[in-house]
């Protein structure tokens, strides 16, 4: 799955700043390099390959991990029904449903049925999406828009539904799939923290999202301890993984309460396992139950 469409609708619930986490980033890579030593030679480094995402399509069963506080919840299921495929040459089409029931302690069940069409240009350069959300009895609710990397750090988001409506946002932000592609290349680095700002055209259409990427250790090729059936089934033992924490806030300054958390497991082509969708109040656990991998474009090297 890639990041925007990981991070799952539902209730948000109840801090470093990503901003001042990027800082100590930086300060941590700085020491960890050290300063060249005067008038010796430095080799030329070797640039990394590319991430590179691999189209798949995958069912997660969702389900209760989890529940706190005096909004508490006894029960929730679903799924989520998830069709990612494309390349860095033709772009990243997707395809996302998630329909699912939460029981609260108190009160009537919700049913919620999200449906999501979106497409990324290989570039990251350009985002396409619709989504259609059905709460229950209420009308469904369409969001329909683009948006576009213009030129440097500026990016223009409009949107055809429910309204017209254009907005710029400074500074860099990523579409999902660059975000993933992003993220991947940060573990492979040794990075441990990764933060930056998002657009997945989710929720109203218009939300730019700060988030903070908590990178775990790298598990090796050859590690089956912990995989999902599916995932083993499809052979993701033989991919390096990293176990991964992303934070979504709304964009300020100082501390904020985070909107909503998942952890999983990345693995080095982009697929994700092991679900856990925090919205505060409640854990969901999201288990892969099937896994079809696409066949890889023989023709892009990008």
């Amino acid at each position: 799955m890639t990041t925007g469409s990981r991070r799952v609708r539902g209730e948000a619930g109840p801090g470093t700043t990503p901003a001042h986490v990027a800082v100590l980033v930086c300060a941590a890579v700085a020491l960890a390099v050290g300063p060249a030593h005067a008038g010796t030679p430095q080799p030329a480094a070797v640039p990394a390959p590319p991430a590179v995402l691999a189209g798949h399509m995958a069912v997660y069963d969702l389900s209760l991990a989890s529940s706190k506080g005096a909004r508490s919840v006894i029960s929730v299921r679903g799924r989520i029904a998830y069709d990612f495929g494309g390349d860095a040459c033709e772009g990243y089409p997707l395809s996302f449903r998630q329909v699912s029931v939460v029981e609260p302690s108190e009160g009537e069940s919700r049913l919620s049925d999200l449906r999501s069409t979106t497409f990324e240009e290989g570039d990251g350069s350009g985002f396409k999406f619709r989504q259609e959300t059905q709460a229950g009895a209420r009308a469904a609710n369409l969001v329909d828009g683009h948006a576009e990397r213009s030129g440097g750090d500026r990016t223009v988001i409009e949107l055809s539904k429910p309204k017209r409506e254009r907005q710029t946002v400074e500074g860099e932000v990523l579409f999902p799939s660059q975000h993933m592609k992003r993220l991947i290349e940060a573990a492979r680095a040794g990075q441990s923290t990764f933060a930056v700002k998002v657009f997945d055209g989710s929720d109203d259409g218009r939300k730019v999202f700060d988030t903070l990427s908590i990178i775990g250790k790298r598990i090796a090729p050859g590690r089956s301890d912990g995989l999902e059936p599916a995932a083993l089934k499809a052979g993701l033992d033989k991919i390096a993984r990293w176990p991964v924490t992303i934070t979504y806030f709304t964009p300020g300054e100082g501390e904020r309460t985070p909107i909503y958390a998942i952890s999983f497991d990345m693995f080095e082509n982009g697929i994700s396992g092991a679900l856990k969708l925090d919205y505060g109040d409640f854990v969901v656990k999201g288990d892969m139950k099937t896994l079809d991998l696409k066949s890889a474009s023989k023709t892009c090297q990008r």
